[in-house]
């Protein structure tokens, strides 16, 4: 049997994974009534893993002859046929996806950059946001206003004022927004997003909004003096127009945001439409709208793979043959991994282009419209 389960491997297929529900302070339900997922009762779930290899945090593959496994087994066993010449983190997947839903603003924070000092450092995240759903007053704070000093920020957590000196970032659906390592951020209430990240979860929070946790009724813990010395200038953020291209007859491709890390692109594909997925390298689609089909060479047959809106989608590098069908009109997130050449390695400073589309994109289809057929 377990002879037969390395041969089954041996192919590498699509791949889709059991979300991992994380319960927040500040979450809501909108994972539910937006996505069409299936929560735990009454708890206000603000996270929902889609793909993650931290320890203790692993996605399981929840289709196919690697049901179950979690995705770190497959880095190892599967290795450059589902990672190509992508560079691993500490021999882990180098990303981490999520979906966020913000009915409460997110705690102010920051993360350690990658010259944070040794007592303060950690895994350094890099992360995006793109906006999928936001309230009329939807915002992001992101960095500090113009003059705003570290004596005058601290000076402002204690007397419970701290948003007013962050910028304020009125959002709608399509938005992208680029959040690099050191740069002070949050995420306002009503709000949700995919969040694409580097493989961290190292969170240094300046102010919590002055709120009790409903469990301890105590204030959370803030990390005033780590979170000041991780601070850096949200420089380097170059603000540009949306620019998409036809990639094909049926399909067109915005690019959102392109940094040292990750590529962000928006990719719209009409109904009815049979093409080659033509990567060498893995790629991730997180499905906003509509549903489709992909399929790959698979021992001596083929191997098809369904996917539905709020679906993610690991491609392995090495499929071989892979087709992608779709049977409406498909909407969704395509992530991809920049392979560093000898001359320009993930260590050049980040450039971030940033993009907001000039019209709103095709709607997040709510399930309630569109039901979705899950498998369990």
């Amino acid at each position: 049997m377990i002879d037969e389960m390395k041969q089954a491997i041996v192919d590498v297929y699509p791949l889709l994974f059991d979300p991992i529900y994380q319960t927040r302070i500040w979450g809501g339900r909108r994972l539910e009534t937006l996505l069409g997922r299936s929560l735990p009762p009454a708890e206000p779930i603000g996270e929902s893993w889609e793909l993650s290899d931290l320890p203790g945090a692993e996605s399981r593959v929840r289709h196919g002859p690697a049901r179950g496994r979690p995705l770190h087994a497959l880095v190892e066993d599967w290795g450059t046929s589902l990672t190509g010449r992508t560079p691993l983190c500490d021999g882990r997947f180098p990303l981490l996806i999520k979906y966020l839903d913000a009915d409460q603003p997110l705690s102010v924070q920051v993360h350690p950059p990658p010259d944070a000092d040794a007592d303060v450092a950690g895994p350094v995240k890099h992360e995006a946001w793109v906006v999928l759903h936001a309230d009329p007053e939807g915002c992001v704070y992101r960095g500090l206003r113009p003059g705003v000093t570290a004596d005058r920020l601290r000076s402002a957590i204690h007397d419970g004022h701290a948003p007013d000196l962050l910028e304020r970032i009125p959002v709608r659906a399509g938005q992208a927004l680029y959040l690099p390592a050191g740069v002070v951020h949050a995420l306002g209430g009503g709000v949700l997003v995919a969040e694409v990240q580097t493989p961290s979860d190292v969170t240094y929070r300046l102010f919590d909004w002055n709120r009790a946790d409903p469990h301890t009724g105590r204030p959370r813990d803030l990390h005033i003096d780590q979170a000041l010395r991780c601070l850096r200038p949200a420089q380097n953020l170059v603000q540009a127009e949306a620019r998409s291209h036809v990639a094909s007859v049926w399909t067109s491709v915005t690019r959102l945001i392109s940094c040292s890390h990750f590529v962000i692109e928006r990719v719209r594909m009409i109904e009815g439409v049979e093409q080659d997925v033509p990567y060498a390298e893995p790629v991730i689609w997180m499905i906003l709208a509509g549903e489709g089909e992909v399929s790959c060479k698979f021992g001596d047959d083929r191997m098809i793979v369904g996917f539905a809106p709020s679906d993610t989608v690991l491609l392995p590098a090495g499929l071989r043959e892979a087709r992608v069908r779709t049977s409406s009109v498909c909407t969704w997130l395509e992530i991809t991994i920049p392979v560093p050449s000898p001359l320009a390695g993930f260590d050049r400073p980040d450039r971030a282009v940033l993009r907001a589309a000039a019209e709103p994109p095709p709607a997040f289809v709510p399930l309630a419209v569109r039901p979705e057929k899950r498998e369990k």
